[in-house]
Order: C-alpha cells, then sequence, then structure tokens
C-alpha cells in the first residue's frame, strides 16, 4: 500500500526528496500527540522510516523496455498450379552486324539512306568530297603517261643498239647501258601504273557502297562531317538468319547442348510462339555480369519480327541417359516479387520466416526473370513464409515481426 501512495503522490520526485518529505510528514503527525507517548512514536518513526526507504526505493526502480522486433513484409508461398519451366529473357539481333566505313579520309558531302532504311548489295550510300582524290588520280595519270614515254624511247634505242651491236659499229659496254636503261624505264613505267591504279581505288572509295543487302540499325556521322578512314558512318545488319541473344546463368549453361531445341515467345507479337535451336555458346563468362552468352537462330521468322525485340526463351530439356520419357518432373513454381530475392554468395536466395519469428537464408533456383516479378522453381515450399520486403535490412538467426504488405497491388506481375 505504502508503494503504491508513493507512486501516487510523488512520482515526480528524487529518492532524497521522497524521503525527506514523508519524514516531515510523520514529525507534524507525531506533534499532536502526548508527551508521554514519545518513546513509542520515537520507535514507530523509525520504523516507518526504515518501511519508508525500501518503498521509495522500489518505487526509483523502472520496468526493463521490452526489445521492439524489427518488422518485414513476409507472405506464405503459394504454388502458380503449373510446371516449372527453365526460361530467360533475350533479344533479336541479326546474326551479322558490319559496320560501314570509308577506306580514306574526307569530308561527307552526301548521304542517301536513313535509320531503318532497306539497302541493297552494291547500293551507294554515302559520299565523300572528291576533289582532292581526283587531283591525286589525275597526277598519277600523268605520270604514268610520262613513263610510258620513256619506257617506249628506251625500248626503241634497244633495239637500234642490238642491231647495231650485231655488225659490231658499237662497243658491247654501250649496249649494256642501253639495255640499264630500258629496264630502268620498264620499272619506273611499272611504279607509274600502280600508283595510278592505287589514286583510281582512292577516288573510288570515297563513294561507300553497302556489300551486303540488310537494314540500316545505327548512324554514326552525318553529312558535312569530316571523317577518318575505317570511321563508322553507318551499321548494316544484314538480311538473313535472326539470332536470338540470352545470357544464361552458370547454373543453366550445364544443361545446354549446340543444336538443343527452344521454344522463344515475343510479347510485342501477342506471344507468338516461334522454333529455335542453340547456335552457339561463348566459351568464357561476361566480366561484369558473370552470365554466358547463348545464341540461338529462329527456324522459320516471320516478317513482324523485327530486331530489337525482347523474348522469353525456354529450353527444351533433353532426355536423360537409357530413359524412355522425358527427365524433367513436374515441380511447382512459385512466382515472388523481384524484391524478395536475396544473394549468398553471388547465388539467388530468399528469407525464410521460421515458425519461432527467426530469419533463415535459404538458396533458390530462378526459373524466370520477369519484369517485376521472379519464378522460383526450387528451394521453397507452399506455405513458407518468405520475405518480400526489407531483405536487406535483415540477418540470419534475426527475429522478426510479420506485417502483411501495405500496398500488396504493388508486387502484382
Amino acid at each position: 500500500m505504502i508503494l503504491q501512495v508513493c507512486r501516487r503522490t510523488l512520482p515526480s520526485l528524487s529518492l532524497r526528496s521522497r524521503l525527506k518529505s514523508f519524514m516531515s510528514l510523520m514529525s507534524m503527525g507525531g506533534a499532536s500527540r502526548p508527551p508521554d507517548s514519545f518513546p513509542v512514536r520515537r520507535a514507530l518513526a523509525w520504523s516507518l522510516g526504515v518501511v519508508a526507504i525500501v518503498a521509495l526505493t522500489a518505487c526509483s526502480k523502472k520496468e526493463a523496455a521490452p526489445v521492439a522486433l524489427r518488422p518485414v513484409v513476409a507472405v506464405a508461398a503459394t504454388a502458380d498450379g503449373k510446371t516449372a519451366q527453365s526460361s530467360l529473357p533475350a533479344t533479336i539481333e541479326a546474326r551479322y552486324s558490319t559496320p560501314l566505313s570509308f577506306r580514306v579520309g574526307g569530308k561527307i558531302i552526301e548521304r542517301r539512306v536513313r535509320l531503318g532504311d532497306s539497302v541493297k548489295a552494291g547500293e551507294i550510300v554515302a559520299k565523300l568530297d572528291p576533289a582532292d582524290n581526283a587531283k591525286s588520280a589525275a597526277s598519277a595519270a600523268a605520270q604514268l603517261s610520262a613513263a610510258q614515254h620513256q619506257l617506249t624511247y628506251a625500248e626503241q634505242q634497244l633495239v637500234r643498239d642490238r642491231a647495231q651491236a650485231q655488225e659490231n659499229l658499237i662497243a658491247r659496254a654501250q649496249l649494256e647501258q642501253t639495255e640499264n636503261a630500258y629496264a630502268a624505264a620498264l620499272a619506273q613505267r611499272n611504279q607509274a601504273q600502280a600508283q595510278a591504279a592505287l589514286s583510281a581505288d582512292q577516288l573510288k572509295y570515297t563513294t561507300l557502297v553497302a556489300d551486303k543487302a540488310g537494314v540500316i540499325t545505327a548512324e554514326q556521322a552525318d553529312t558535312g562531317q569530316n571523317v577518318s578512314a575505317g570511321q563508322a558512318i553507318y551499321n548494316l545488319a544484314w538480311s538473313g538468319e535472326i539470332d536470338v541473344v540470352s545470357d544464361v546463368p552458370e547454373t543453366t549453361l550445364g544443361s545446354l547442348t549446340v543444336g538443343q531445341k527452344a521454344t522463344v515467345t515475343i510479347a510485342a507479337l501477342g506471344g507468338k510462339q516461334f522454333a529455335a535451336r542453340v547456335r552457339e555458346m561463348s566459351p568464357a563468362a561476361d566480366a561484369q555480369s558473370r552470365t554466358y552468352r547463348v545464341r540461338l537462330t529462329l527456324e522459320a521468322p516471320t516478317p513482324d519480327v523485327r530486331l530489337g525485340m525482347t523474348a522469353d526463351v525456354a529450353f527444351a530439356q533433353a532426355p536423360a541417359s537409357g530413359a524412355s520419357g522425358p527427365s524433367d518432373e513436374s515441380t511447382q513454381a512459385f512466382t515472388l516479387p523481384a524484391t524478395a530475392l536475396f544473394h549468398a554468395d553471388k547465388l539467388p536466395a530468399v528469407w525464410i520466416v521460421k515458425a519461432d519469428g527467426s530469419l533463415d537464408l535459404r538458396r533458390v533456383e530462378v526459373s524466370r526473370y520477369g519484369e517485376r516479378t521472379v519464378t522460383v522453381s526450387h528451394g521453397i515450399a507452399a506455405g513458407d513464409r518468405v520475405v518480400w520486403q526489407g531483405v536487406h535490412t535483415v540477418s540470419a538467426g534475426e527475429k522478426v515481426r510479420v506485417v502483411a504488405p501495405l500496398h500488396p497491388e504493388d508486387f502484382a506481375s
């Protein structure tokens, strides 16, 4: 009772102030009693003082605050109701794509094609100012003409000297000098001829011609710009075979082989599907993404398939050796928001809330990466509480408080 009174009447006073106030009350109450009861009052006062000290000490103790658990958004995993299938994002690209560039430098005076235009083999796409190259070609042609005249004169002189040498009208040394002059004139003519051909080719190189039929996919220079030899002016995607390029993680690479069939789904064409085959696989991983580039060839592309479109590639599972049927078993797929994905040693994982409220980091296998979701084929089971938000603020073994998502529609696919 004294503890309750001190807590109600003296909540904001310190221990010394509470004791002093209590002793003052006791002394005031004892002054109204008869003098003969002083020893009794003194004993009672000391007893009550001890009780007051104990009570006030109890008043000064504070109750320990409960530990606040970190809230996380976690939802029980629900199977999609369909068999998990390995699917990866990809892009549509031409099998061959080359830059178009001039073989000589100069100033662009004309461009005949634009981005997205289709060109034929041998079609002129751009031109350089040919003035300087035309002058070089004319100079080389003049040098060739002079060398040809010098060769003709040397040849005539050689014919005369040989005839005179047979009649012993000239010395042998003079004939040798004539033969030497003819050989030098012949070499100069050949050199001038090669230089003239080179100058003519350089004049021809001022006209840029598409060597293959295809589509212009990029423009890197404009009219009036000075360009150097070999600088890209256009990028040409060749007509013909179309590739599907996908970056495959190392966990999936082992199940792929060259020639393996696949199904390509293009969302831009209303989910239209095409048959494809694996054409080549990169032998080394990318330095940044640590994925392997795989190229597939569409077997029968339609004209509405355009370069740069995004697609989803589902690889067919090869049958196991000695098995009569398919080797892959039907496994449940779980679609989770992309915010739930974590990484353990650079491999995908998710946080699972156990029955006692503690967290467990579990490795998973992702069969498909969507725009805002991921499809998990192995690692979790139906009913597992998977953390959707806050995966980068928790640690293994930490106890958390599960809360429902404030806006579930934000996690919709």
